[in-house]
């Protein structure tokens, strides 16, 4: 896969993670975060469970990453809860077969994570497709589960975190933690590789930790925000999006009002 500085983007074909990171000729993009924007929960403790089942973790593992879920869906991502999870995630996963762990997330993709994705994100990724923007899902979770994740969703690529890999196993140690700036300087890398506009690129998150994403392009929007985002949304007369539905006829709710053509209703 291909790397630039520490730094990996996974473009998506169907469900497989490929190579290319070749312009697709687009000039806008749609960045989306991935936890509580596209889907309610966090992506990666979603699979605590399949990995108690499997002998990965303990019953008192498990029951903590329930607890976190909770806490996350009610709080959301702090710079603290986030630091926290990342050192947890790092030595949780030391020694662990990093095929094994693509597998067990393909394979319970569609009960652990498709009915959580929120119809109306799914509606609006399938919008900035059909408007021939290009799809890119920007998210702190693992390589491993955000590239299933985009493929099921019809993104072009994802920019995620990457644990090191040694003789097929995870070693503990962390390449690319994709979080706050570093998630925007990644996107800016992109989109000079790939000759976005950022003027005219969308990005959409739930977190004040990821306001440099948001600040970098012309078109940000947030998405059901922690109280810091909506603050500075306010401010500065961001769209707020509201999503809550999990049916198949989506609806959206602003709480501004949204001068630019995106999607239907907005």
């Amino acid at each position: 896969m291909p790397t630039r500085k520490g730094i990996s983007v996974h473009p998506l074909c169907c469900r497989t993670v490929g190579t290319s990171v070749e312009s697709s000729g687009r000039t806008t993009a749609a960045f989306f975060d991935l936890d509580k924007t596209i889907i309610s929960k966090s992506s990666t403790l979603a699979f605590a469970p399949s990995f108690y089942r499997l002998g990965l973790i303990s019953r008192t593992k498990a029951v903590r990453g329930a607890w976190a879920q909770v806490a996350f869906r009610l709080t959301g991502a702090s710079h603290s809860r986030m630091e926290r999870v990342r050192d947890q995630v790092s030595d949780l996963c030391r020694g662990w077969d990093a095929e094994r762990i693509a597998q067990i997330v393909t394979d319970n993709l569609a009960s652990v994570i498709k009915p959580h994705v929120y119809a109306e994100a799914r509606d609006l990724v399938a919008h900035h497709l059909s408007e021939g923007h290009d799809v890119l899902i920007v998210s702190t979770s693992g390589q491993e589960i955000v590239g299933p994740i985009g493929a099921m969703l019809g993104a072009c690529a994802v920019i995620a975190t990457r644990l090191e890999v040694a003789d097929g196993h995870y070693t503990g140690a962390m390449e690319f933690y994709a979080y706050g700036q570093a998630k925007a300087d990644r996107v800016r890398e992109l989109a000079a590789q790939r000759g976005y506009r950022l003027a005219d690129c969308f990005a959409y998150s739930d977190s004040v930790t990821d306001l440099p994403l948001l600040e970098l392009v012309g078109r940000p929007r947030v998405v059901n925000p922690d109280r810091a985002l909506r603050k500075v949304a306010r401010s500065r007369d961001w769209p707020v999006l509201s999503f809550s539905s999990f049916c198949q006829t989506p609806t959206y709710a602003l709480s501004s009002q949204e001068t630019d053509q995106t999607a239907p209703g907005m």
